[in-house]
């Protein structure tokens, strides 16, 4: 689905990412896993094509992201930890310019919205405006234009990358979009980054820890726990 070899990311003297591989496969959750600074968000940066790195290589379903940007990001959906949103659209005009962006096909642009918005329970909110949303309400329209388009119909799998989604959302919210979250992995293969244990070990089959750059451990939530039960660090 996803592979990462040797991926480098400088910011002058500064290693933000240190010769990080990892694939990802289709079918399950995957968390990254780390303190704030660590290299999570520059990851996913990298792997949407949103920052170019300094060496390495990225390959979505065999697409490498430099050289065939666009094969590669149709098999991706991003939301940032800052959803990408137009306060001044409705939810439902939003969600039509973004499949316009995204150059759906248009005969096939009202259902894909249709569909986005059933699975992420904004339906009946398409016709408010964004900024009279609750926060709750303005994530699960990010995850709307994050899903749009799936395309499963041509044999290509999509992987939904979430960077940081439930950071200040209320108890109530973060019950939704675990739940949420958990939906969509029943379709499709889902990357989320948090710094908060609790929070990857409640939605994740499986865990990348990330720290100061590089890839420190690799394996099923299952796992992780039962080596960090008694053990004060790991």
């Amino acid at each position: 689905m996803i592979e990462i070899n040797n991926l480098v990311k400088k910011y002058g003297d500064h290693t933000a990412v240190d010769h990080l591989s990892l694939v990802v496969e289709p079918g399950k959750i995957y968390g990254f896993l780390g303190p704030n600074g660590a290299g999570k968000s520059t990851t996913m940066n990298m792997i949407t094509g949103y920052l170019g790195a300094t060496s390495g290589e990225i390959k979505i379903n065999g697409h490498d992201i430099l050289k065939e940007p666009e094969k590669a990001k149709k098999c991706i959906g991003y939301l940032p930890e800052l959803p990408p949103l137009y306060m001044d659209m409705t939810v439902k005009e939003y969600l039509c310019f973004v499949a316009d962006l995204k150059q759906l096909e248009k005969s096939l642009r009202r259902r894909y919205v249709e569909e986005a918005m059933e699975t992420t329970g904004t339906t009946e909110v398409a016709g408010r405006m964004i900024r009279n949303l609750s926060k709750g309400y303005r994530q699960r329209v990010g995850f709307a234009q994050a899903i749009l388009g799936d395309p499963e119909e041509k044999n290509t799998h999509c992987t939904i990358i979430l960077d940081e989604p439930t950071v200040g959302l209320d108890p109530k919210q973060i019950i939704e979009i675990r739940e949420l979250i958990r939906h969509l992995g029943e379709k499709h293969t889902v990357i989320l980054s948090s710094h908060i244990l609790p929070e990857i070990s409640a939605v994740c089959d499986h865990v990348f820890i990330i720290s100061k750059g590089k890839l420190v451990a690799s394996d099923s939530t299952e796992n992780l726990v039962n080596l960090m039960s008694g053990a004060q660090e790991i």
